[in-house]
C-alpha cells in the first residue's frame, strides 16, 4: 500500500469512529441522556460524552490555539443536550481530520502524545468506545429500551 493510501486508511478509520459516536448521540433516547448507575454522583451518559469532548480538548489544545481554530471543551460540571454534544463531537472531529492530516504530512507528532498519532487516534477510539459501551449499558441496566438501530447501528462500519 502506498504511503498516501495508508494515510487516507487512517484518516478514514478516524472518521467512521466519529461518526459512530455520532451516531450513538443521535440515537440516543432522550431521557438516556440524564440516566446514570452510580449511586454515588457518577457521571449520567451526557456527562460522559461531554468528558469525551473535554479528552479531546485537552489533547488538542496547542493544536487549536496554534491554528485559532474555534472549539474549546464544555464547562466543568456542565451537562449539554443532544445538540450541543452533536455540535462539539463534529466540529472536534473535523479539527481532529485537520490534525491527523497536517500530522502524516509532517513528521507524524501530536500535541501531548509522545508516541505519535497513530497512537494518539488508538487512544481516542478506545477511550470514546468504552464509553459508548458504557452509555448503551447504563441505558440498559435502566431499564431504557435501546433502539434496535442503535444496539447494531454501532457497529455497521462498512456503512458508518
Amino acid at each position: 500500500m502506498a504511503n498516501n493510501q495508508w494515510e487516507n486508511a487512517i484518516l478514514e478509520t478516524w472518521q467512521v469512529h466519529n461518526r459512530s459516536m455520532l451516531f450513538l448521540i443521535e440515537n440516543l433516547p432522550e431521557k438516556a441522556l440524564e440516566t446514570t448507575l452510580s449511586k454515588r454522583g457518577g457521571r449520567s451518559i451526557a456527562a460522559q460524552l461531554a468528558h469525551c469532548i473535554d479528552v479531546r480538548f485537552f489533547r488538542m489544545e496547542a493544536f487549536v490555539k496554534k491554528h485559532q481554530l474555534d472549539f474549546v471543551a464544555f464547562q466543568k460540571g456542565y451537562i449539554p443536550g443532544k445538540t450541543e454534544l452533536l455540535n462539539a463531537f463534529v466540529d472536534s472531529g473535523n479539527i481532529i481530520d485537520r490534525l491527523i492530516l497536517e500530522s502524516l504530512n509532517t513528521d507524524g507528532k501530536a500535541p501531548h502524545f509522545a508516541r505519535g498519532i497513530v497512537v494518539m487516534i488508538g487512544y481516542y477510539i478506545s477511550h470514546e468506545a468504552h464509553h459508548r459501551g458504557h452509555a448503551l449499558l447504563t441505558m440498559k441496566e435502566s431499564g431504557i429500551k435501546i433502539p434496535d438501530t442503535l444496539k447494531w447501528g454501532v457497529w455497521e462500519w462498512n456503512t458508518l
